[in-house]
């Protein structure tokens, strides 16, 4: 009997040991960290390809500019016509304009534009290129015909202007007007020139290229998770090409006027494979949704730069730190009180996805409640509708009720659900407009690990808990996304890295080289593979009881009819109430 302690104690001991070798193991076995590991190998490498190599002059032609930028800012209470130039000047200081970028551009791009032949979008021979080329210059030519005359009007008005020693409070908002005025009509100018530059190309080898890289990169974290490599790689192919297909359909002309993008293409053509033929069983092992999302949202931290956060201050942090929780919180009440949803894993879900940031935000917090995936697609076929439908008419109504651009700007980003469409409808309105919303957007993404982070808390504290129970630390750490712990830290040593190297170089070689020239290249792709695992993953009889009563629908509209008014009400406030010496700066 004497030895029966000793003996428990020893079981006990091999317990800890078993249970500290498999949360060790789970670095090389869990899905989110193989996350973690691939998408900061990309990283690495990003910054091994751009840092060395910065552009030719870099810091001369950033001196120079900011030389002139700092005379013109002392001289006039706006920016002046020749602080723009020499902005614009320095913009085009950037890793991405670098002959080697844009060869790795074209092996990580998507199928290209196309308007009446898909092929167009795959090859175009020379002669074809230059028809083209020409038919964009004649249109072009206008449109710097255009843009010269507004720069006239801008340079009359700001001579008029300087006159009065910038004194006269009218002349000098005459002249911000015409100024913006000019810098609108250059923006688009500068838009069709890119499209006179059209050459020949073949983007098949790259896309063939790119399938084998993807299918083997992916493939290495399948093989220490248990899963066969080689099954992987052959259903791979055929998701790629789905992705593939979701790009081409994406970029055809009329499809992205009316801003119906990849992810939607993407879904749909997966569900309509799922629901009819059925999606084969020799694609189901590349079928991982979760990997690829998780993949691209470690890369999407490192592009939310706290110096950008900081450079639109306090009005654009409390548009989308205070509205969002506020709006989160509210809408998953509503679901369970009012609407009574039938699921609170649904419920949440789609709560995080209208309020935060779309899709990112719903695949974090499905996989911090560990919702069912027929729900996660749900709350982003939601989505991706309302997306669609949201970046299209807001921009109009901003126009037609004649609401200010900045605050336009800074309501669509706190609304619309994804990145690419805040940046679309921004670009509708104006250069600020567009750079108030994806700042904003960008401000709203950081809360992605957040929310993952107190959903957990409150699912093991509330929802999941055992009463009389106490929740354990264990306990919500094994809920957590572990990706998400990548994604904070991809954000901060980005951040760190921009600071260290200050704005100017940080936005050449950081924002404009790894970021822009590589690594967000790779995350479109990745959600785009993660959009087709999803569509094919479904089945809408799964679905149809969610649909009852049309609830999930009516959360949704009644939570962002509340994020709409909260969001254009605290811009308001922020933007021209409280701060206005910042909105008249931007």
């Amino acid at each position: 009997m004497a030895d029966e302690p000793l003996e428990n104690e020893n079981q006990s001991t091999g317990i800890v040991i078993d249970q500290v070798k498999t949360r060790f193991s789970d670095f090389w076995k869990l899905e989110d960290y193989w996350a973690i590991w691939l998408g900061f190998a990309l990283l690495v490498v990003g910054l091994i390809i751009y840092i060395p190599n910065p552009p030719s002059d870099m810091k001369e032609k950033i001196s120079k500019a900011n030389s002139v930028m700092a005379q013109e800012a002392a001289k006039a209470p706006f920016k002046t016509i020749e602080w723009h130039k020499a902005s614009d000047l320095k913009d085009k200081v950037k890793g991405t304009n670098l002959g080697f970028s844009k060869k790795i551009k074209k092996i990580l791009s998507t199928p290209h534009g196309w308007k009446n032949n898909p092929v167009d979008a795959f090859v175009m021979g020379k002669d074809k290129a230059a028809a083209k080329a020409q038919k964009a210059s004649d249109t072009y030519d206008k449109a710097r015909l255009k843009n010269n005359m507004a720069l006239q009007a801008a340079l009359k008005a700001q001579d008029g202007a300087a006159r009065a020693n910038f004194k006269n409070t009218g002349l000098n908002d005459i002249t911000k007007e015409k100024i913006n005025e000019w810098r609108a009509t250059r923006y688009k100018a500068s838009k069709l020139n890119k499209k006179t530059r059209v050459q020949s190309f073949n983007q098949l080898p790259c896309l063939v290229a790119l399938c084998i890289f993807l299918a083997i990169f992916f493939a290495i974290g399948t093989a220490f998770m248990e899963m066969s490599p080689i099954k992987f790689i052959k259903g791979f192919i055929f998701i790629f090409s789905i992705a593939t297909i979701a790009y081409l359909l994406a970029n055809q002309v009329t499809m992205k006027s009316f801003g119906i993008g990849y992810a939607a293409w993407a879904i749909l053509i997966g569900l309509i494979i799922s629901n009819t033929i059925r999606t084969p069983k020799w694609v189901m092992p590349a079928v991982q949704t979760e990997y690829y999302i998780k993949t691209g949202l470690v890369l999407l931290g490192a592009e939310i730069l706290f110096s950008k956060i900081i450079s639109i201050g306090i009005p654009g942090i409390f548009v989308a730190w205070v509205v969002t929780p506020v709006v989160l919180v509210t809408t998953y009440i509503l679901g369970q009180k009012v609407i009574k949803m039938p699921s609170k894993t649904l419920n949440i879900v789609i709560s995080a996805d209208m309020s935060v940031c779309g899709v990112s935000a719903a695949i974090a917090t499905a996989s911090a409640c560990r919702a069912k995936k027929e729900e996660l697609t749900l709350a982003v076929g939601l989505s991706l509708i309302f997306t669609s439908i949201m970046m299209i008419l807001m921009p109009i109504v901003i126009k037609a009720t004649g609401m200010p651009y900045i605050l336009g700007g800074a309501w669509m980003g706190g609304t619309i659900d994804a990145t690419g469409a805040v940046a679309a409808a921004g670009a509708f309105l104006s250069e600020r407009a567009l750079y108030v919303a994806a700042t904003i957007k960008m401000i709203q993404n950081v809360l992605i690990g957040l929310t993952a982070f107190c959903v957990a808390l409150y699912w093991c504290a509330k929802v999941d808990c055992i009463p009389g129970q106490k929740v354990k630390l264990i306990e919500i750490w094994i809920r957590f996304p572990k990706f998400v712990i990548g994604f904070i830290l991809a954000s901060i040593i980005f951040s760190l890295l921009y600071v260290y190297m200050g704005n100017d170089i940080g936005y050449a070689l950081v924002d404009n080289g790894v970021i822009r020239g590589f690594t967000k290249n790779f995350r479109g792709w990745f959600f785009c593979l993660a959009f087709v695992s999803i569509g094919l993953a479904t089945d809408f009889r799964q679905l149809a009881h969610y649909f009852k009563g049309g609830k999930p629908f009516i959360l949704y509209v009644c939570g962002q009819s509340l994020n709409l008014c909260l969001t254009l009400l605290m811009a308001y406030i922020m933007f021209y109430l409280v701060f206005p010496d910042i909105t008249a700066n931007i």
